[in-house]
């Protein structure tokens, strides 16, 4: 893929700009202002509305002084957290608090309009893989095919929230898409739309009676997932337990309290603290638990680990319950409430939150106890690199290449080393696995050959540095 692509998943619409831990709430009474000084500002900012109506050079409709006002005063708070939501914002949002929506089942993706120059497909809206057992995989769909018409609509001049409007539905109902698969197998298929379950939740079994957790986010299906999870280890006889939350970017608080409370059978899970008193809130364990306590647990983190999924990390830290293996995390100590607001909503940060230790980690995150980092590229590595997305070599060479041999792939190293490309031959190969990966259907879950993270964690696990806790 090219470095500028819009990555954009119709299972969820990412639209936020940060991660969150957040709480969907109904809309509540607005209490009136009571002091003068709040009413005199009202007053200037009705005037200055009117005015601007009547006076501007051109016409404004007055939706968009309305809107461009909420937004300044969110702007004004200096929160990331907290903003206005337009209508499509809020539909957006609804995908992750609810967690299902109607659809296909397609994570898709487009180039920005300056990346299409140099490639005849980037007018095209590609297939990055269809969510297994969704409409669309059972389709036939695979990763890498194009959609170029939906209906008889061509895609090309369509943005990708236009893309993502058309396949998006009632669920029941049809829609036609026209496939452009290995550049000249042109098809049309007939999907019929059902409820689409943001997928939360992998697992796999490592050898050596090892289970892997992957949490991708925090939904209100997660729990579930992650309880059906810790069944199939249990049906694998699992002796140890990895939980990666890399790249976790949050979720729910009600959500991440429930998984966290599967490994605690008592403290403090989280603390919320806010000026609103009914915002105050402690999320204590229960005595039953679904993991043993003399079962090993290591917890994956780096920079991408945010909020929900801090408060997983640093719960099991805190109570001992686990170890953390990978980079300090993003550090968002802060909790969101959404509430509808007209035909739209806001976002607005109401609580801190704490760790069982009593600690906020907001901008500054929770530290691994033992620590795995990638090295550093060099310059001449980031320029390489850079040439390399830049010239899409590597995707150019799988694309071409659908059965790629050790042969072929040591060859295609070296003929990038002639062109002098300076990276390791490890990282060279870690960037052709992700690749193959990105043309796979159902991508493996885990992979024990290049992550440096997990290979540390299941070490230590293997040697008994992480151990489990005493009954």
């Amino acid at each position: 893929m090219k470095n500028k692509e819009r990555f954009l998943w119709i299972a969820v619409t990412v639209f936020l700009a940060a991660s969150s831990v957040f709480l969907l709430v109904a809309p509540k009474a607005i209490a009136s202002p009571s002091s003068n000084e709040t009413k005199e500002y009202l007053g200037r900012f009705e005037y200055l509305f009117q005015f601007l109506l009547q006076n501007y050079v051109d016409k404004v409709p007055p939706k968009q002084l309305y809107e461009g006002a909420l937004k300044g005063m969110f702007d004004s708070l200096n929160d990331p957290y907290s903003y206005y939501l337009t209508a499509n914002d809020m539909q957006k949002m609804n995908d992750t608090t609810v967690g299902e929506f109607g659809g296909v089942g397609l994570y898709i993706s487009k180039p920005a309009k300056n990346d299409t120059e140099d490639d005849p497909y980037a007018k095209y809206v590609r297939v990055v893989a269809p969510i297994e057992g969704t409409p669309a995989y059972k389709a036939g769909l695979h990763a890498g095919d194009y959609i170029t018409k939906i209906e008889k609509e061509p895609v090309d001049k369509l943005s990708i929230d236009d893309v993502v409007h058309k396949l998006r539905g009632t669920p029941g109902t049809e829609v036609e898409v026209t496939i452009l698969r290995s550049k000249d197998i042109v098809f049309k298929k007939k999907i019929r739309r059902a409820i689409i379950e943001i997928p939360t939740v992998k697992e796999a079994m490592i050898p050596g009676g090892i289970a892997y957790l992957r949490i991708i986010q925090f939904t209100p299906y997660t729990d579930d997932r992650v309880k059906e999870a810790i069944r199939y280890f249990e049906k694998n006889n699992y002796t140890s337990l990895i939980i990666d939350v890399r790249g976790n970017p949050g979720g729910l608080l009600d959500t991440v309290a429930k998984v966290a409370d599967f490994f605690l059978s008592s403290g403090t899970i989280v603390s919320t603290k806010s000026r609103i008193k009914s915002e105050n809130e402690v999320f204590t364990a229960h005595r039953s638990i679904l993991v043993p306590k003399n079962i090993p647990i290591a917890v994956l983190i780096d920079k991408g680990s945010a909020s929900a999924a801090e408060i997983l990390a640093g719960a099991l830290k805190d109570t001992k319950r686990a170890v953390l293996v990978g980079e300090t995390s993003f550090g968002k100590g802060s909790v969101q409430k959404i509430m509808p607001f007209h035909d739209g909503g806001v976002k607005l940060t109401i609580a801190k939150y704490y760790t069982p230790s009593g600690v906020n980690i907001d901008k500054i995150g929770i530290k691994p106890d033992v620590e795995v980092k990638e090295k550093k590229l060099t310059d001449a590595e980031t320029k390489a690199l850079g040439t390399i997305l830049k010239e899409n070599l590597i995707t150019q060479f799988v694309d071409n290449n659908p059965e790629i041999t050790p042969a072929m792939e040591a060859s295609f190293i070296k003929g990038l080393h002639k062109k002098g490309i300076k990276l390791d031959d490890r990282i060279l190969k870690k960037l052709i696995r992700n690749e193959i990966d990105l043309h796979m259907d159902v991508p493996p879950v885990y992979d024990l050959e290049f992550d440096l993270t997990l290979q540390e964690a299941v070490r230590l696990i293997k040697t008994g540095q992480i151990k489990g806790m005493e009954k």
